[in-house]
């Protein structure tokens, strides 16, 4: 009876985010699939084979675990953000950037949207608070502009009786005059 041979374990390296992920596999087949992969990160640069003994201990402990470590330190990672642009493109600190890989960019503040629409809003209320006033003072003008109205009517009601009254008074001096 033949022995089973024990195959040979290789440690191999992608890059995920800001960690790089550690597995160690007997073939880069079995890489691609410890890490959950559908194309062949080998084959786009964006893997390869670990053979730096401190990197490899861990890995090699855990066979067909995925490790994960962070790549350099937070101070490292942030400088790096500001070196990206003067890097050549597709390439990162840790080999070539997987095809998939956006540059990251901060969040828009809603700072300056936040205070134009709130001096949207409070013109609006105070043009609101104008048309009120404006209506309430055509609706008093509106009173006084009818009182106005019906005093006068009542003012030339009186006038033009007291002419009648004259006129008529007038007619009659006029008609003993003549006789």
């Amino acid at each position: 009876m033949a022995k089973a041979r024990k195959q040979k374990l290789k440690v191999f390296r992608t890059p995920i985010g800001f960690h790089d992920a550690y597995v160690a596999a007997p073939s880069q087949k079995a890489a691609l699939e410890a890490w959950g992969s559908e194309s062949n990160l080998f084959a786009q640069g964006a893997a390869e084979q670990v053979t730096d003994v401190e990197l490899i201990k861990e890995p090699l402990a855990q066979p067909g675990v995925v490790i994960r470590r962070l790549r350099g330190s937070a101070e490292e990672q942030v400088a790096a953000l500001g070196k990206a642009g003067a890097r050549k493109a597709g390439k990162t600190a840790a080999g070539p950037r997987p095809a998939t890989s956006k540059p990251i960019v901060p969040r828009p503040s809603r700072a300056a949207l936040d205070k134009a629409e709130a001096a949207l809003e409070e013109v609006e209320q105070r043009h609101r608070f104008k048309l009120r006033e404006l209506a309430a003072e055509e609706e008093r003008l509106a009173r006084r502009r009818r009182d106005l109205e019906r005093a006068y009517e009542r003012e030339c009601a009186k006038l033009k009786s007291a002419i009648e009254d004259e006129r008529e008074r007038y007619e009659r001096a006029m008609a003993r005059w003549k006789k």
